[in-house]
């Protein structure tokens, strides 16, 4: 396509070779790259007995003492959570078996404990209300007073430093 018939719009008899065009060019198949083998299986058969001696392959796997560490430190987590799982699976099976009144029975102590906690709370702030106010503190400066009001900001990255200067 040139140019000027870029700038215009096509006629049909255009539009139509055109949309053959890119058509045919869509679905045009090229030439396939030859297929080549990605590995190669020797099939010959293996003898059974040799005059080659074994190779010796020792195990030279050395493992950093970090990587042993957090190996030893997940198993403890491992077994750690194993056991919590363990005690929380006991206290729930235990407290499926539980009635309201057994509820009710075993927070009692406990909202009995409550209520004189807050009726003490409660006297106390009463008592303080009651009292003479207290003096009022006179702070006494001899000499001179220096009032220092500037402050100074060095703002860098994360981190600041105020100082007051003057």
């Amino acid at each position: 396509m040139n140019d000027s018939a870029a700038r215009r719009p096509l006629t049909e008899a255009e539009a139509a070779v055109e949309a053959a065009r890119l058509i045919a060019e869509a679905y045009r198949q090229e030439e396939a790259a030859p297929l080549l083998p990605t590995a190669y299986r020797d099939d010959s058969p293996v003898p059974a007995v040799g005059d080659t001696a074994p190779a010796a392959l020792p195990d030279t796997r050395a493992v950093p003492q970090w990587a042993t560490g957090i190996a030893v430190a997940s198993l403890g987590v491992g077994l750690g959570a194993t056991g919590l799982g363990a005690a929380a699976w006991l206290v729930l099976d235990g407290l499926s078996a539980v009635t309201l009144t057994g509820v009710l029975a075993i927070a009692a102590p406990f909202a009995g404990l409550a209520l004189v906690v807050i009726a003490a709370g409660a006297a106390w702030a009463k008592a303080r209300a009651a009292a003479p106010p207290s003096t009022s503190t006179t702070n006494v400066y001899q000499g001179t007073v220096t009032q220092r009001t500037d402050v100074t900001s060095n703002v860098r990255g994360m981190f600041a430093r105020n100082q007051i200067t003057g």
